[in-house]
């Protein structure tokens, strides 16, 4: 519920606050007062957008703010989802800059206009001659009936039972999709792959190929150095091994008597050990070298087939070759395994096709049991808005898929005459007669309870007398399920409100400001009165704006 809006800096309108209450509140003026301008600051606050001319002054920036009641609306998971702090008394707070800039708020949190827009959609209806086009679309008359019905968590279970469906469709295609381009690759997949796997290779083995073949390639070199080092250890007259060691030995007889000198020994004697491992060490590695022209060319054989491979398929290491092995295998088996994988996926589709007939069928079951209802209760009211040969029919088709909304295709087909045959309400009504068709499904609604607050602008256009005054009742009846605003020209209408609000213009040496002002019971019946007679207000007229407030 709506409890305040409050506009400061919009367009004519300097500074206004005004506090809404429940029931049926009604705002009059003369045109040109100011009402569109209150319906377009609320509009901000519920995500239309806008730019800088809306600014009265154009040094002070626009503040318009909604205070609303939305504790019986369910609306904390949405604030959770968004990380907004959820209050009873949630403020909905548009702010528009000189720059033209728009800033956006609830309860103080900034927020995109997605999520006040979501907001708003759950908090108000905002019913003007341009809503009347919903009549004629079968997604609104479809909302109308599941509104009656009750079909919310229906309508939940059947949706996300076609969502799964539609994903399992989706992922079928795609299956199948993949399968036919990859049937075209299949023989190319499977050459590439079988010539790796001839290949039988194995990590690591190009860096330890390579190093064989440099020293396979370069024996004679190794040969050559290691028996240098060997004779110069071991082998001429006098060996490095030998002079070492009789060196150690010397040095250790002077230690006594020399600083350090058992460090040096010891020292001395580690650097023995060491290099009689090392002249071990050459000793075998020389023997173990020898030139082998075969073992070369199968290495250099080995490695060509590797860098060719490597080219073939541009890539720098046979890690990368054994990677690409196991995807081209993946791919093979996954072409194996189509057929097992398509039927797999044809029985989920076959089990989510079955879940789907069901809940459809039971959305069409509770949508057929309240057509009676929404018929018999719009011909009602029509006839009570002085159309007493009208007739108002629920017409469902069904449709050849299933698609968001279940299997049913509603429609509502309407007469005005006895003569005339049922037909789309858009092909056969008068603008006066949408209106109060659609006031009727409106009332309907409300007693479902399928709508938060609801603001009529100006819907009681080309009505007027005793139509007038049944619109009136109408409205004041949903006041006693939902909120409701009406904004009207008609005393009739007027007459019916619990609470009134006029709109008015003041005259300043400067410019001209809007201000809204509730009434109380004297200066309403004095409102009314004027609304009857014209400027001039006689006994007459506030005699009978009295029979209207009290009737």
């Amino acid at each position: 519920m709506l409890k305040s809006l409050s506009i400061k800096n919009y367009a004519l309108i300097d500074k206004t606050e005004i506090e809404f209450g429940s029931g049926f509140t009604v705002i009059t003026g003369e045109t040109g007062a100011g009402k569109s301008i209150m319906l377009g600051a609320l509009g901000l606050v519920l995500g239309q957008r806008s730019d800088a001319s809306v600014i009265g002054d154009k040094e002070k920036k626009c503040v318009i703010e909604g205070v609303f009641d939305v504790s019986r609306y369910g609306l904390k998971v949405h604030f959770e989802e968004e990380d907004v702090d959820y209050e009873d008394e949630t403020v909905l707070r548009r702010e528009i800059l000189p720059s033209g800039k728009s800033r956006a708020f609830v309860n103080d949190t900034p927020v995109n206009l997605n999520f006040l827009k979501l907001l708003s959609g759950k908090l108000i209806d905002v019913h003007s001659q341009h809503q009347n086009l919903l009549l004629g679309d079968n997604r609104f008359q479809l909302n109308v009936v599941d509104t009656v019905a009750g079909n919310s968590e229906k309508l939940e279970t059947y949706q996300e039972t076609y969502r799964q469906y539609r994903s399992l469709l989706s992922e079928k295609k795609r299956l199948e999709d993949m399968n036919a381009r990859q049937r075209d690759d299949q023989d190319y997949w499977d050459f590439q792959f079988k010539q790796l796997e001839e290949a039988n290779l194995q990590s690591g083995e190009q860096d330890e190929l390579e190093q064989e073949l440099e020293q396979l390639t370069h024996v004679e070199d190794i040969k050559s150095v290691l028996s240098q080092a060997s004779h110069i250890l071991y082998e001429r007259e006098q060996p490095m091994i030998q002079e070492l060691f009789h060196l150690k030995d010397e040095l250790r007889k002077i230690a006594a008597y020399l600083s350090d000198g058992e460090e040096l020994a010891s020292r001395l004697e580690s650097a023995y050990i060491e290099l009689k491992d090392i002249a071990e060490e050459i000793s075998e590695r020389g023997t173990d070298v020898e030139y082998d022209p075969a073992r070369q060319q199968v290495v250099q054989d080995r490695l060509d087939m590797i860098y060719s491979l490597q080219q073939k398929h541009h890539v720098d290491s046979v890690e990368a070759l054994l990677g690409l092995k196991e995807d081209l295998s993946a791919k093979l088996r996954q072409l194996a395994s189509f057929d097992e994988d398509l039927s797999a996926i044809q029985k989920k589709i076959e089990e989510a096709e079955t879940a789907l007939d069901k809940h459809a069928v039971a959305l069409t079951k509770s949508r057929e049991k309240v057509f009676s209802n929404i018929e018999n209760t719009v011909q009602g009211q029509l006839r009570e808005l002085g159309m007493p040969h009208a007739r108002f029919s629920v017409n469902n088709t069904p449709v050849k898929e299933y698609g968001q909304n279940g299997g049913d295709e509603i429609a509502f087909l309407f007469s005005a005459n006895k003569s005339a045959g049922l037909t789309d309400i858009p092909k056969v009504a008068s603008g006066g007669e949408i209106s109060r068709v659609m006031l009727c499904i409106k009332s309907l609604l409300s007693s479902a309870k399928g709508l938060p607050t609801i603001i009529f602008d100006e819907i009681d256009t080309g009505v007027s007398g005793e139509i007038a005054d049944r619109m009136g009742r109408i409205m004041q009846g949903m006041g006693q399920n939902i909120q409701v605003v009406s904004i009207t020209h008609l005393p009739q209408i007027a007459g019916k409100g619990q609470r009134h609000f006029k709109v008015f213009k003041t005259e300043t040496d400067h410019q001209t400001i809007s201000s809204v002002k509730l009434l109380g019971t004297d200066e309403r019946l004095a409102e009314i009165a004027g609304m009857l007679s014209g400027a001039r207000v006689t006994d007459a007229a506030l005699e009978n704006a009295r029979f209207l407030m009290e009737n």
